[in-house]
C-alpha cells in the first residue's frame, strides 16, 4: 500500500484514482492497526504536495488520522507540513473562478474543510503552529460569505479551528461574532449549531459571548423547542453576579408569555438562577413571588420549601413578605404553590399583616381586617382545585389564626368543623383535633400555635445536598449519587437519619425533616413510648383528655415534669410509625402516659401505636420477633417480620411486606433504605415490581441488618418507596424508629 502512495517504479502507472483509493485504504488500516502508522508517515506527507484536488483531499484525511493516532506522526507533520498546508489553504481561498472545482461560487469547499480540520489538530496546544496559521484563519473568516449553506459550513469549521488553537484574543472575538450571526440565520439547523458552539466558547471567552446576550434571549422565543431549550441553557451559563438582575428580569417577562410546554424548564432555570446568584433576600423574595404568581404550578416542592426557609430567616422582611403574598393570592389564587406559601406565611405572620408592621419605604400600607385574612385561608381550604397538602396547611393556618385573632375564633372553629365529615381521613382527623383544641384547650393553644423557630439556612442546604436522591442508599435498583455542585457533601446516611456521628443520641428521640415540620405537612403521626414502669404523677392521662376520652378537667403537667409521649396532632399523613421532629408544632408539649407500677400487669396499650411488642419466640431454631407496621399511608402499608439465628444476635433477618391500599395497580415498584454507620444493610431482590390493587396481593423483600452496637443502640432506618400509577411517578418517604429494642 505504501508503494502505491509513493510510486516507486517508473513503469508502474499510478493514476490519481488509484492514489485516492490507496490513501483511503491506508486510513482504514491505521485505524485498525495503529502500530503500522509509522510506515505511512512519509508517503502520506508526500501526498500533501499533490496538485490534484482529489489526491490532496485524501492525503489530508490520511494525515489527519495519523496525527490523531500517533504523537510521532503529529510532530513530524507539524514540523514539516504546517507551512505548506497554510500556503495551500491561502491559495485555495484566493484562487480565481475554476469551473472544475466550483460549487455554488466556492472553490472546492470540501478541500477547505479538510484543510481546516488538519490545521485544527496541528495547532492545538502548540503556540508556534498556531501563530503560523492565524493570518489565514482570519482571512477565511472574513472573506467567506455566510449567506449560503456552503459558506456557513466553511465558517463553522473555521470557528472550530480558531477555538481549538492557542489563544489569540482578537481572532476568537471574530469567531464568536460569526456564531452571533449564525443566531440570526433563518435556518433552524444553523441557529442550533451556533448555540452549541457558543456554549463551548463561553468557557474560553465569556465576555465576548456576553455581547450577543440580546440575540441569545431572542432565541428563547423561537418556535423550535430544541432551540429554545439550548438557548435557555446558554443563558443560564452566562448569568453571573453582575448581570443576574437584568437576565432574570428578561426571563421572568418571557415567562408571562411562554408556551405551557416550555414553562416547566424555564421556571426551573429561573429558580436556580435566583437561588444561586441572589444579591439580597428582598430581591430573591420578589423574584420568587413573580415566578409563583405566573407559573406556581410548575414550581417543584424543594423550591418553595427553600423560599419558606429564607422567609423565616428574614425577620425584617416578614411584614413585607406577608403583605406581598396576600396581594399575590388575591390575583393568582389558581397557582397551587403560591397558595401554599401564602397560607403558611399568613398563619405565621397574620397579626403583622393586619397591623402593617415592618413597613418598608418601597411599599404602601394595605388595609386588611382579621375577617379578610380568615377569608383568604377559607378560600384556600374550600377551593376544589386545592390538593391535600394545601388543605392541610390551611387547617394549620386557621388553628394559628384562632389564637392570633380571638375575635374570629368562633368563626374559625365553624370553618374547621365543616371538615369533620370530609372523605379524606387526614382532614377529618385534623378537623376533630383542632376543634377540640379551640373549644376545650384554650390554656395550651397559645403554646401550640406560637411561631415556628427560625431554621438555619446552612443546615437546610446541607440537608438538601444529602437528601433523596442521595449517596449511600442501598437499593433494589441502581445506586444514586449526590447531585453535581455540592462542594462539601454531608455524609448522606447520617444526614438522612438526622445524626451528626455514631455517638449521636438514639434516633427515637428525634428525627424527621425539619422543613416538613416547619410546614406542618407530610409528617406522620408518631409517639414515643414512655417507660412502662414509670407511673403518671397525677393519675390522669392527658392524651385521653385531649381527645375527650375520660376526664376533661384533669390538670396538664408541664413539659419538664411529664414523661416522653409526644403527639403530633398537626401532622397530615397517617403513617403511625414515622418519626417526629423536635421542631414540630407540638414539640414543646409532652404528655404523660398512663402507666402502671405493677410489673406483672399485661402490656400497656399505646393509643397511637398499638400494643407494646412482646418477647421473641423460638421457631425452627430461629428467634422470631413480633411483626410491626413500619410505615403506613393512605396508599401503602409496609410490615416488617423479624427473625434471628440464636448464635448470631447482631444480625437480624427482616422480611418486608408491601400492601397496596388503593384501587390502582402500582407498577415499577422499588424500595430503597438507608442506615447509619454502625449498621450494615444488605437487600435481596424483591419478589416482583407490580403491586396489585386493593390489598389483593403483596410484594415481599428480604433484607439483613448487622448491628455492630447491639445492646447499645437500636435499629433505625430511613426508607424511600417509588412506584408508578398509570404511568405517573409517585414517591413516599419515612423514617422507622419503632424497631424492637433488643434488635
Amino acid at each position: 500500500m505504501c508503494d502505491l502512495l509513493i510510486r516507486p517504479h517508473p513503469y508502474l502507472l499510478i493514476t490519481p484514482s488509484i492514489s485516492m483509493l490507496a490513501a483511503l485504504c491506508s486510513a482504514r488500516i491505521i485505524k485498525k492497526v495503529p502500530d503500522l502508522a509509522e510506515n505511512f508517515v512519509n508517503p502520506a506527507t508526500a501526498l500533501l504536495r499533490e496538485k490534484h484536488h482529489g489526491v490532496l483531499i485524501t492525503g489530508v484525511q490520511l494525515c489527519t488520522e495519523l496525527c490523531k493516532i500517533s504523537s510521532e506522526a503529529l510532530e513530524h507533520v507539524r514540523k514539516k507540513c504546517t507551512e505548506g498546508l497554510v500556503r495551500t489553504l491561502k491559495d485555495l481561498a484566493n484562487s480565481p473562478y475554476s469551473p472544475e472545482y466550483d460549487t455554488a461560487g466556492f472553490t472546492d469547499p470540501f478541500l477547505h474543510i479538510r484543510l481546516l480540520r488538519l490545521l485544527r489538530v496541528l495547532g492545538e496546544d502548540h503556540a508556534d503552529a498556531s501563530d503560523s496559521m492565524n493570518d489565514i484563519l482570519a482571512q477565511v473568516a472574513t472573506k467567506i460569505e455566510s449567506n449560503k449553506i456552503i459558506g456557513n459550513a466553511i465558517l463553522y469549521e473555521c470557528v472550530q479551528t480558531i477555538m481549538s488553537v492557542e489563544d489569540n484574543g482578537g481572532l476568537r472575538v471574530l469567531a464568536i461574532n460569526i456564531l452571533g450571526r449564525f443566531l440570526s440565520h433563518k435556518d433552524n439547523n444553523i441557529r442550533y449549531v451556533g448555540l452549541n458552539m457558543l456554549m463551548k466558547a463561553v468557557t474560553v471567552d465569556a465576555q465576548a459571548v456576553q455581547r450577543h446576550r440580546a440575540t441569545i434571549l431572542e432565541c428563547l422565543k423561537d418556535s423550535d423547542a430544541s432551540i429554545r431549550k439550548r438557548a435557555l441553557e446558554l443563558v443560564c451559563i452566562l448569568v453571573n453576579e453582575t448581570n443576574v438582575k437584568a437576565l432574570t428580569k428578561e426571563l421572568v417577562e418571557y415567562l408571562e408569555v411562554s408556551d405551557p410546554d416550555f414553562r416547566a424548564d424555564l421556571t426551573a432555570k429561573i429558580c436556580s438562577i435566583v437561588s444561586k446568584f441572589s444579591p439580597e433576600k428582598i430581591w430573591y423574595i420578589d423574584q420568587m413571588l413573580k415566578v409563583l404568581s405566573e407559573a406556581g404550578n410548575f414550581v417543584k416542592d424543594e423550591v418553595w420549601h427553600a423560599l419558606i426557609v429564607v422567609i423565616s430567616n428574614a425577620s425584617e422582611l416578614h411584614g413585607y413578605t406577608v403583605r406581598a403574598l396576600y396581594k399575590a393570592f388575591k390575583m393568582s389564587a389558581e397557582q397551587e404553590t403560591l397558595v401554599r406559601v401564602a397560607v403558611w406565611c399568613i398563619g405565621e405572620y397574620g397579626d403583622i399583616l393586619i397591623n402593617n408592621a415592618g413597613m418598608l419605604d418601597v411599599e404602601d400600607p394595605v388595609t386588611v381586617s382579621e375577617s379578610d385574612v380568615v377569608d383568604v385561608v377559607e378560600i384556600a381550604l374550600k377551593c376544589h382545585a386545592s390538593d391535600l397538602t394545601t388543605k392541610a396547611m390551611a387547617l394549620v393556618a386557621l388553628l394559628k389564626l384562632s389564637s392570633r385573632f380571638p375575635s374570629c375564633s368562633e368563626r374559625i372553629r365553624e370553618i374547621i368543623v365543616q371538615c369533620k365529615g370530609n372523605l379524606v381521613l387526614e382532614l377529618q382527623q385534623r378537623s376533630i383535633e383542632f376543634n377540640l383544641i379551640i373549644a376545650k384547650h384554650q390554656n395550651i393553644r397559645p403554646t401550640l400555635v406560637e411561631r415556628m423557630p427560625v431554621l438555619d439556612e446552612v443546615t437546610f442546604i446541607a440537608r438538601r445536598a444529602g437528601s433523596f436522591p442521595g449517596a449511600g442508599l442501598t437499593s433494589t435498583g441502581s445506586s444514586v449519587g449526590l447531585s453535581n455542585g455540592v462542594a462539601k457533601p454531608v455524609a448522606p446516611i447520617v444526614d438522612l437519619l438526622d445524626m451528626n456521628s455514631d455517638d449521636a443520641p438514639a434516633p427515637s428521640s428525634s428525627g424527621g425533616d425539619f422543613l416538613q415540620d416547619l410546614l406542618g405537612v407530610d409528617l406522620s403521626l408518631a409517639s414515643q413510648q414512655s417507660d412502662a414502669s414509670q407511673p403518671s404523677r397525677n393519675g390522669t392521662d392527658v392524651l385521653l383528655d385531649l381527645l375527650s376520652i375520660g376526664s376533661a378537667s384533669a390538670p396538664i403537667e408541664s413539659p419538664a415534669q411529664s414523661n416522653s409521649s409526644t403527639i403530633d396532632i398537626l401532622s397530615p399523613k397517617q403513617s403511625k410509625k414515622a418519626p417526629i421532629s423536635p421542631l414540630d408544632d407540638l414539640s414543646s408539649l409532652s404528655l404523660s402516659s398512663r402507666a402502671t407500677s405493677n410489673a406483672g400487669a399485661a402490656p400497656m396499650m399505646d393509643l397511637l401505636d398499638g400494643f407494646a411488642p412482646g418477647p421473641p419466640t423460638e421457631e425452627n431454631n430461629e428467634l422470631v420477633y413480633p411483626s410491626i407496621t413500619a410505615f403506613e399511608s393512605s396508599s401503602l402499608r409496609l410490615v416488617f417480620n423479624f427473625s434471628k439465628q440464636p448464635g448470631n444476635l447482631q444480625t437480624t433477618n427482616i422480611q418486608a411486606s408491601f400492601t397496596n391500599l388503593t384501587s390502582n395497580v402500582y407498577t415499577e415498584f422499588t424500595f430503597q433504605a438507608a442506615v447509619p454507620k454502625f449498621l450494615q444493610l444488605n437487600l435481596d431482590p424483591a419478589s416482583g415490581n407490580t403491586l396489585p390493587a386493593s390489598g389483593k396481593g403483596s410484594v415481599t423483600q428480604n433484607m439483613k441488618v448487622t448491628n455492630s452496637q447491639h445492646g447499645k443502640k437500636s435499629l433505625v432506618m430511613r426508607i424511600k418507596i417509588a412506584y408508578k400509577i398509570n404511568g405517573k411517578e409517585t414517591q413516599e418517604e419515612g423514617q422507622i424508629n419503632n424497631f424492637p429494642r433488643d434488635l
